[in-house]
């Protein structure tokens, strides 16, 4: 367990925490939430021991252990992917090494009766175990099985970390801390730098993992689907619920009603006490009752309404200009990188008005075909060509790097303003919550998510009829991307959208492509109505099925019947695993918490075995029964893992 208490914190002034008390349990899966900047960063790395707080204790019980992975870092590795990745072990190295000393002490020891040798034995025991829970006898195999549910293939394993992207090297970190198998998780926007496929692999194990897990993420459905406890931090409080993301949503809106309604009452109460007051005040015969009231005032304690931020962008496309009725069609196009093949042979139309998602792994080429439809690729086989009349707005996944840094905000967007534009320009700035201090700050010390706003800000100067975006929800929060999707529903002209939200994505594409083995396969519906389609919960069983059969690219209808029944079968034997493990997780809990009540019986009362005879008895009761629940734990976990 984790105890934070009274956690103080100032940044510039402002009380980021103020005698923030609670702790985390040790099978606990909690989401931090709150508006940008009220300290949900702050708060992880705290706990991971990286910044101190200015009062307060983080106390942390002995010999568990913490993994933690910040939004963003650099890496400073040349090894190889695997290479890297099997230093999570370096742990087993030194406990190996520990055990070998060990092993020769016993080995050289005559005192075979003494206390000495008994604790050596114990300890060369407790190693043994140690390195057995950490993987040490199969560290290879868990490697690859994270890397490969992380998104890597195996020809990526001897490759330099140096030749992948920052996101993919974060992929490599985030892996290493899943292979020290922690206490304590602690990760902070992990979905920024994985796809669906990787996303969805990580909730599963994230889901049945033996520790504790907690979460900073924009991405809803990440949260529903992996926490069971919401911490929102809000004006340097904490309100801790025991409920999902979607859940603690209505319970913190009946929260503020509830505060709203005692504040009410409170001041019509204040009213009528300052009102008898005042009208009884000089006369003699109520001094007695005119002074209760004053003291009851005075010791009354006043209720205040949480501080709630009422700023959101606000903002909506121009009208699209006329288009022709197809925006986009490409004949045999084809994509590579020198000897690496990226896209082969697509065939594909979309018509005006049409809005599509690209989803699949990331490398898959999804950001190319976005380059290439808005002209920034050239060099590609085949054909590929605009309808008439077609204007492009485009948003790139790296968007706050293709900023100068050098320029203002307010110049960002005065150097492409024309026309009528120009006279509102600090309007529009507004809009996306740019005051008038914010205009004039050069770009290179904004924030990510300013930085995003500044790049949706952009697109709004010139009215287009297709829209590119890439990856546009990166560093949004939750109300900010609410509103962009609002934004796009309303849009009148054509959609291209790359993304690896799923909630974002819902109900706003009528089409998918997914991106896969260098081609493209669409698909009529939102994503969810994708993933259902698919009966899978990891994309990769598509790949399994294809090499199951890749000649029959038309599978007949009693096929696909049939591997609707197996997948549906698969679901329903899966659903029994998590069940079985969650009933365990529940039993080792209650089991935890009544020998941690007969512990402090017996710390407030040692003689406590002599005068309770069977409080001995219950108590090692107990202990044998976490002993086996741990162990029916263990056996669940496995067969859930290797399922």
């Amino acid at each position: 367990m984790i105890s934070i208490n009274n956690l103080s914190v100032q940044f510039t002034g402002t009380n980021l925490f103020d005698n923030v008390t609670f702790n985390i349990n040790d099978r606990d899966r909690i989401g931090l939430v709150g508006k940008n900047g009220a300290g949900k960063s702050t708060l992880l790395k705290i706990i991971a021991g990286i910044q101190q707080p200015e009062t307060g204790t983080i106390v942390v019980a002995k010999d568990q252990t913490v993994g933690y992975l910040p939004q963003e870092m650099i890496p400073n590795s040349s090894k190889t992917i695997i290479a890297e990745a099997l230093t999570a072990f370096e742990q087993i190295d030194y406990l190996e090494d520990e055990l070998q000393r060990l092993a020769i002490e016993i080995a050289n020891r005559t005192d075979y009766e003494s206390k000495e040798y008994e604790l050596l034995l114990n300890k060369h025991h407790d190693i043994s175990e140690r390195i057995l829970l950490l993987g040490g006898n199969n560290r290879r195999e868990q490697t690859e099985k994270v890397l490969l549910g992380l998104g890597f293939l195996h020809s990526d394993f001897e490759r330099s970390i140096t030749e992948f992207s920052s996101g993919w090297q974060m992929r490599v970190e985030l892996a290493k801390i899943l292979l020290k198998h922690p206490d304590f998780i602690l990760l902070d926007e992990p979905t920024n730098h994985l796809d669906i496929e990787s996303i969805q692999w990580l909730e599963n194990f994230l889901s049945s993992y033996v520790g504790a897990v907690i979460l900073v993420s924009h991405d809803r459905t990440f949260l529903d689907n992996i926490t069971k406890r919401t911490i929102e931090i809000t004006a340097g409080k904490i309100y801790d619920y025991k409920a999902s993301y979607s859940d603690y949503v209505i319970l913190m809106e009946e929260r503020r009603s509830s505060q709203m309604s005692a504040l009410n009452n409170q001041q019509k109460e204040i009213a009528q006490i300052q009102s008898f007051i005042e009208r009884f005040r000089y006369k003699a015969t109520k001094a007695k009752q005119v002074q209760s009231r004053v003291k009851m005032l005075e010791k009354m304690d006043k209720i205040s309404i949480d501080e709630v931020s009422t700023e959101s962008i606000h903002f909506q496309f121009p009208p699209a200009p006329h288009s022709g009725k197809v925006v986009v069609e490409a004949e045999h196009l084809c994509k590579a990188y020198g000897d690496k093949e990226i896209l082969n042979d697509l065939n594909f139309l979309l018509p005006k008005g049409s809005k599509t998602a690209f989803v699949g792994r990331n490398g898959e080429g999804k950001s190319t075909l976005a380059k290439i439809i808005i002209g920034e690729i050239g060099d590609y086989s085949g054909t590929f060509k605009l309808g008439h009349q077609v204007t492009i707005g485009y948003f790139a996944q790296n968007q706050a790097a293709l900023l100068d840094g050098e320029k203002t905000v307010f110049d960002t967007i005065d150097q492409i303003a024309v026309g009528d534009i120009r006279p509102k320009i600090r309007n529009i700035l507004g809009s996306f919550l740019f005051d008038e201090d914010d205009i004039e700050k050069k770009v290179k010390v904004l924030s990510g998510g300013e930085k995003a706003r500044l790049a949706l800000a952009k697109l709004l100067l010139t009215p287009c009829n297709l829209l590119v975006l890439d990856e546009p929800t990166n560093h949004l929060d939750m109300n900010s991307k609410d509103i962009l999707k609002n934004a796009l529903l309303q849009y009148t002209g054509t959609l291209i959208v790359v993304s690896h939200d799923r909630d974002f994505l819902q109900g706003l594409t009528d089409s998918l492509f997914e991106f896969r083995n260098k081609s493209i396969k669409e698909f009529k519906g939102d994503i969810f109505e994708f993933l259902e389609y698919r009966k899978i919960e990891n994309l990769k069983a598509l790949e399994l099925q294809k090499k199951a059969s890749p000649d029959k690219g038309n599978a007949t209808v009693s096929q696909n019947k049939l591997n609707y029944e197996q997948s549906k079968q698969r679901e329903r034997d899966l659903r029994k695993l998590r069940s079985a493990v969650e009933k365990i997780e529940k039993e080792i809990e209650s089991t935890e918490m009544a020998i941690a009540e007969k512990d402090e019986l017996l710390s407030s009362n040692p003689e406590l075995t002599v005068s309770d005879p069977n409080f001995y008895s219950e108590y090692e009761t107990l202990k044998q029964k976490l002993d086996t629940l741990m162990e029916d734990w263990e056996k669940a976990t496995e067969n859930l893992e290797n399922f």
